[in-house]
């Protein structure tokens, strides 16, 4: 194993000689010079492992000499040791990237300290990540077996979610496959359970889970009865739990979390249901009925979630709400700046509604482009560029300027989504839905243990094409695919993001509360 070289600066270093002493006998090798100007020529002809900068020296400061030090070698950890308490200093140096900040004097366990969490952080974050995940293993084995309601599911994808984040900073891909072959179990356990219960749930609404028909009655519509309630409600189509966790900690720089709440989307876990259903306050049945002129089924012709704001409307008349309201619909960047650019003139509305597309559009994409297969190859991948797009979108912005007017956040989504790996084969006739994941037509024949079947939808709240209409919906990561020109949709679908069906991705999602800070 090669030594860790250390360059110390410090114009006292004479008597820091029994600190290198202590360091050498721990196998690191000790460079020290006396000064800034030094520090940056030996940083500039040598490869230093890590630096301990003081910061009051002689000549350049020891901010100064950070700061050129950052300009020639920008990844080298900075750890700056001072006799200063002096807050401003602190922040200087925070602001300037220093990796640790120690205070004179200093021991020399300290010091040993800093540099383990500096250059053995990754090793020894892994090394406990690993312990402590197989010792998880096995409990989340026994919560799979033990498992009888809806909230021990949502526990359960919960503490999933978590180890499959906190592992994937780790190169151990043997314990991946295993948190996957588990992620898998689970997903295989949810189907099961969903099949037995949904009928039940969706017909005794005292006694399931949350479904998207209900959260607006049940979370939104409290918030905006407040007194001088100020509402901003989020819906990001197609967001997954474990998306929503990785730009969290981007929001939390401008919003605290008041409350965070599961629920269950309804079935089919698609777009024209989900999302109709959480701005109608109805079940897919009660639509067709309530209002046909809105309503779309499957093959009929035409976009099936255009008329949201009218079922928003519509809910909040038959809620009493009375509040001044707008609602934006964002499909592309260049509607994403728009709305950025005036969101200050909707500033005397009690509430705005914006339905947000563009992780949709990543999902479909990555079905239809190439690049975009490559840059969402596997779920850590879609996480990332899921990130590196909310980093950079409109929705931020919107996000920011909403804090500063005072606004409180609401961010929810209509489903989630798999990456369906393996086929199923399905057979109907020619109006039969496209879906990959839910399947309505007359005369289906598909595999039993793959699929959910439904021969009366109206049993599960859902309207039917036809009198002998039936729906199926897949499992796990399964998706159907036509026997005709099987091995097409095979290396054509396989390995892409799709949703409508029965797992844990889909049906689990995340309901925020956040107030401005």
């Amino acid at each position: 194993m090669n030594k860790i070289n250390i360059l110390w600066v410090d114009d006292e270093v004479d008597l820091l000689k029994p600190h290198i002493l202590f360091l050498e006998k721990k196998n690191y090798v000790v460079t020290t010079c006396t000064n800034g100007q030094d520090a940056i020529d030996l940083v500039k002809e040598q490869d230093f492992d890590v630096v301990f900068l003081d910061e009051n020296m002689p000549g350049i400061t020891g901010l100064e000499t950070l700061s050129e030090i950052k300009s020639i070698k920008t990844s080298i950890p900075v750890i700056m040791i001072t006799k200063s308490e002096e807050e401003y200093i602190m922040e200087e140096a925070i602001g300037s990237k220093i990796s640790d900040y120690l205070i004179k004097p200093v021991n020399p366990n300290q010091i040993l300290l800093s540099l383990k969490k500096n250059l053995d952080d990754s090793r020894l974050i892994s090394e406990k990540s690993t312990l402590s995940y197989q010792k998880e293993f096995r409990n989340i084995s026994m919560d799979l077996m033990d498992a009888r309601t809806y909230e021990d599911w949502i526990s359960i994808y919960r503490k999933l979610l978590y180890w499959e984040q906190k592992l994937e900073t780790i190169e151990d891909q043997g314990l991946i496959n295993i948190l996957e072959s588990q992620k898998n179990e689970a997903n295989s356990l949810f189907g099961k359970f969903v099949e037995k219960n949904y009928e039940y749930w969706i017909n005794n609404p005292e006694d399931s889970p949350a479904f998207s028909h209900q959260i607006f009655r049940k979370w939104v519509a409290p918030e905006l009865k407040k007194e001088n309630a100020n509402v901003l409600f989020i819906v990001i189509d197609n967001l997954r739990y474990d998306q929503w966790r990785t730009f969290e900690p981007i929001i939390a720089n401008h919003y605290k979390t008041e409350s965070e709440h599961s629920f269950f989307s309804i079935l089919p876990s698609a777009t024209q249901y989900s999302r109709n259903a959480i701005f109608s306050g109805l079940t897919p049945l009660e639509m067709s009925k309530q209002f046909p002129q809105y309503w779309k089924n499957d093959i009929d012709e035409g976009g099936k979630n255009l008329f949201e704001n009218e079922f928003l409307q519509e809910q909040l008349k038959r809620l009493r709400l009375n509040v001044k309201n707008e609602y934006h619909k964002i499909t592309n960047q260049r509607d994403g700046k728009k709305l950025a650019e005036n969101f200050k003139s909707l500033k005397n509305n009690q509430l705005i509604t914006i339905v947000y597309n563009f992780v949709d559009m990543i999902s479909h994409a990555k079905t239809e482009m190439e690049v975009i297969k490559e840059l969402a190859s596997n779920d850590k991948a879609y996480r990332s560029l899921t990130l590196s797009w909310f980093k950079n979108s409109p929705l931020l912005e919107i996000i920011q300027q909403a804090q500063l007017m005072g606004y409180k956040i609401i961010i929810t989504t209509d489903h989630g989504t798999i990456n369906c790996k393996n086929p199923s084969k399905v057979i109907g006739d020619k109006n039969t839905s496209l879906n990959l994941r839910y399947k309505t037509g007359k005369s289906l024949s598909y595999d039993n243990k793959d699929v959910y079947a439904v021969k009366d939808p109206k049993k599960i709240q859902l309207p039917s094409i036809n009198l002998s209409s039936s729906f199926i919906f897949a499992k796990n990561d399964l998706f159907l695919a036509y026997q005709n020109n099987f091995n097409y949709y095979v290396s054509y679908f396989r390995n892409t993001y799709q949703h409508g069906g029965i797992s844990l991705e889909e049906l689990i999602v995340p309901f925020i509360i956040l107030n401005p800070k």
